[in-house]
């Protein structure tokens, strides 16, 4: 059975980790009911899950950026709980086609940039390099981010922001995400008082806080 998650509080919790600012069509795709699903493997056979928006060779290159995002360690990784399908169906369904067409070239020009470094393609390289690749493209532009003064509508987030946003909304509101990564009980419990946070649910933070306003 899937769990309600509170995807007001996923979006609060994003726009903490973005610096303030969620982009409208992430709110709007998500609040209209786009969710991450467990199982939609970008390395499908017929049978399975298969993009819509974006190529197959684009969807395995986003499946392992958000990878190293996200990764699997004890709980489950952004492929686990299916941040490939969910970035799929917010790009084709929620924005507009000016970001659609800026990730897309942004994605183009990550993958151009691991072959002029590297000469491979960016799924050839060795986990470390790939990591570093991502580390390179992220670090700058969230420096850009964080100087900026615009509206988040005026920014034009670069692909590699476009993608961490996507990839922790997916993640976050996914039933995995919010149940093994975050602590979520969705029935209240009894009252404990003043407990140590370590304590209170092995330190994690709460997947759904009625008190937040965003």
């Amino acid at each position: 059975m899937k769990t309600d998650i509170n995807r007001r509080e996923a979006i609060r919790r994003v726009a903490l980790l973005m610096g303030g600012a969620v982009s409208a069509p992430a709110i709007l795709g998500l609040l209209a009911g786009c969710s991450a699903e467990p199982g939609a493997d970008v390395a499908a056979t017929d049978a399975e899950w298969k993009p819509t928006f974006l190529t197959q060779a684009q969807a395995a290159l986003v499946a392992e950026v958000a990878e190293i995002m996200i990764p699997r360690t004890d709980t489950p990784g952004a492929k686990d709980v299916g941040i490939p399908a969910f970035i799929d169906k917010m790009l084709k369904d929620a924005y507009p086609q000016d970001d659609q067409t800026r990730f897309v070239a942004g994605l183009a020009d990550f993958e151009a940039q691991a072959r002029r470094e590297h000469g491979r393609a960016f799924l050839e390289l060795e986990p470390a390099q790939r990591a570093a690749l991502v580390k390179q493209a992220h670090d700058p532009a969230v420096e850009v981010e964080q100087a900026s003064t615009l509206p988040i509508a005026e920014r034009n987030r670069p692909f590699i922001l476009m993608m961490k946003e996507l990839t922790m909304l997916g993640y976050f509101v996914s039933e995995p995400g919010a149940t093994q990564v975050l602590q979520y009980r969705p029935v209240p419990g009894a009252y404990h008082a003043c407990v140590p946070l370590a304590q209170a649910g092995k330190g994690r933070t709460w997947a759904t806080q009625t008190s937040y306003r965003f």
